[in-house]
């Protein structure tokens, strides 16, 4: 069995966004020559998500909405959490939106459903940060 590691890395210039990382990860997957596997992706900041949905404005929207409904970035002092730092908001929605995504690799591709994409969500930007693609198989 082979095994193939990438990272890759963002700097989003504000607090949240949502970059759709398929591609990204379709190229890990060239590179790593699997053919039949398994294809990991995670976030690698407690303040960061990947999950896979709809490549769709109006649904991104709506996510941005809903989080902050269930997680209000601010009154910042709402959150034990928050001292040093002011992102309590941004792990819980961590939380909700999932660390990671395995996806199914049959002949060379990504095994999705119809409209699958792999977003990395980002909640506390601002700097530099990174996701972990972990290809395994034959």
């Amino acid at each position: 069995m082979k095994s193939y590691r990438k990272e890759l890395w963002f700097n989003i210039p504000q607090r949240r966004q949502l970059i759709n990382i398929t591609s990204e990860v379709e190229a890990a997957l060239r590179e790593s020559g699997i053919q039949e596997g398994l294809c990991l992706v995670n976030a690698m900041h407690i303040s960061a998500s990947v999950f896979i949905n709809d490549d769709e404005s109006g649904l991104h929207g709506d996510f941005e909405r809903w989080l902050e409904k269930l997680a209000p970035e601010k009154p910042y002092d709402q959150y034990a959490h928050n001292g040093y730092e002011d992102n309590a908001d941004a792990h819980l929605k961590r939380t909700i939106m999932g660390r990671d995504v395995t996806v199914a690799v049959t002949g060379g591709q990504l095994d999705f459903g119809p409209w699958e994409q792999i977003f990395y969500g980002e909640f506390d930007g601002k700097r530099k940060k990174r996701a972990l693609v972990k290809i395994i198989g034959e």
